[in-house]
């Protein structure tokens, strides 16, 4: 897919009935369309021209606006034709069709990004950033992708790959004199510098948690005792009946999940069987699901009732409950009236009153869970910088590579090898910016793009 001189073309609208639908052309044979289409006029970059789109045989097929940009001022960086039409399925199905009979090919999942990151348009972090943007669910997933294709990543990888180029220039140099012993002082230098490197990759390797919660939701489980009110807060929260109430105790056997919005952030809610010390059989095993999906969560609400004084947890459980990842929610406000609350079960970790019931409270839960999610982010100055796994997984091979160039150097080992971790670390960037030539890595990539894309 990659490199090819064909013209492409593809719809950039989701198939279906609407007001509107964008059919897309990129490539050599654009402008001799666009003509084509115009009756022979040349077509004016980035002015919008309104017409009947006639196929080969003279047929009318919509009335629709043509926006032709010309390479490398487009998207994809080649000659690019917009065709806006009616959002009729079978009438875009007609255009593309004749688009094909005039030299085009339907193109392949992601390959107007995938055209731009090779003309330059963009590097490959970037290209990823396009499809974070689409599928982006909340205000910090969107702004994280949005800093993200503008360069952020870009922004703090490139000091790391010039110093790194720096590190291995100076390596390199001693490697063509070999007559020239490294000298003490030299060695303390590259040791400073390769601990920054480290420190520096370590930095961006800490913020892939965070891209993770952004990308697919803050996994937040709602757990407690029985009759806690956990299936009455879940149903608040979401705005509608979801979960089945009952003043019996363990209605909730196996766990529900539902996706919302809570404040700039997009949230998983699992709601969880309850912690009763006396489970039956089947109840069991939704309390053992509890604590698998408890180890998995970003954030866990501990539900107590707020009118029972002895409220306690399984000691098991209580592991997995951080400070940083927990808040103790203490629902039926409405049963206390202005009695203290009890403790919280988890020290220094925040704690809000709430009723299910009558909604009191929900304000401050909310701000409270915000709060909670927001204290992931790993500060990197003005940028909004939340990594892919990819992106994780080439950093932290960067750092391996670094972490044993710095030890081999400390122990005095031949400056051969030392070069060689660093061109590790050099390639392992390179695959983020895309600097590297791996057309399968590419292809893989944006395979995973939708059609027009």
């Amino acid at each position: 897919m990659s490199g090819s001189p064909d013209t492409i073309c593809a719809l950039a609208t989701p198939v279906g009935t609407a007001a509107l639908a964008l059919v897309r052309v990129s490539g050599p044979e654009a402008r001799r369309i666009a003509v084509e289409l115009a009756g022979g006029a040349a077509p004016l970059p980035r002015q919008v021209r309104h017409g009947d789109y006639r196929d080969q045989a003279g047929v009318v097929l919509d009335e629709a606006v043509f926006t032709f940009f010309a390479a490398p001022r487009s998207y994809s960086g080649e000659d690019t034709l917009e065709i806006s039409g009616h959002g009729n399925p079978y009438v875009a199905q007609r255009i593309l069709e004749d688009l094909c009979a005039r030299g085009c090919r339907m193109a392949g999942p992601g390959e107007f990004t995938q055209r731009a990151f090779l003309h330059g348009r963009m590097d490959l972090s970037q290209a990823e950033a396009v499809m974070d943007l689409i599928h982006a669910r909340g205000e910090r997933a969107l702004a994280a992708a949005n800093q993200q294709l503008r360069g952020a990543l870009g922004r703090h990888l490139t000091p790391l790959v010039d110093g790194l180029l720096g590190v291995l220039a100076r390596v390199e140099a001693y490697i063509d004199f070999p007559e020239e012993d490294l000298p003490p002082e030299d060695r303390a230098q590259l040791q400073s510098e390769l601990e920054r490197l480290e420190a520096g990759t370590g930095r961006l390797i800490a913020t892939s948690h965070y891209g993770a919660m952004l990308r697919d939701g803050i996994k937040t489980v709602i757990l407690g005792p029985t009759n806690a009110g956990k299936s009455s807060l879940l149903n608040r929260l979401i705005g509608h009946d979801r979960a089945l109430v009952s003043p019996e105790p363990g209605t909730t056997r196996d766990f529900i999940e539902e996706r919302i919005n809570i404040g700039p952030h997009a949230i998983r809610l699992i709601d969880t069987a309850g912690l009763n010390p006396s489970p039956g059989a089947i109840e069991r095993l939704g309390i053992e699901q509890t604590f698998e999906r408890a180890a998995e969560s970003d954030l866990i609400l501990v539900v107590i009732d707020a009118s029972d004084q002895s409220h306690a947890l399984p000691p098991a459980l209580l592991a997995h409950l951080s400070a940083e990842k927990s808040l103790t929610v203490f629902n039926k406000l409405d049963l206390v009236g202005k009695k203290a609350l009890p403790a919280p079960l988890v020290p220094s970790a925040a704690t809000v009153g709430v009723s299910a019931l009558t909604g009191q409270g929900m304000d401050e839960l909310s701000q409270a869970i915000v709060r909670l999610a927001d204290a992931r982010q790993v500060a990197m100055g003005d940028d909004l910088i939340a990594i892919s796994a990819r992106h994780a997984d080439a950093l932290s091979r960067a750092r391996s590579a670094l972490r044993d160039a710095r030890d081999k150097l400390t122990r005095g080992a031949p400056i051969e090898l030392l070069a060689s971790d660093l061109r590790t670390a050099l390639d392992a960037y390179g695959e983020i910016s895309g600097k590297v030539d791996n057309e399968r890595m590419l292809d893989q990539l944006f395979a995973t793009f939708c059609i027009g894309k």
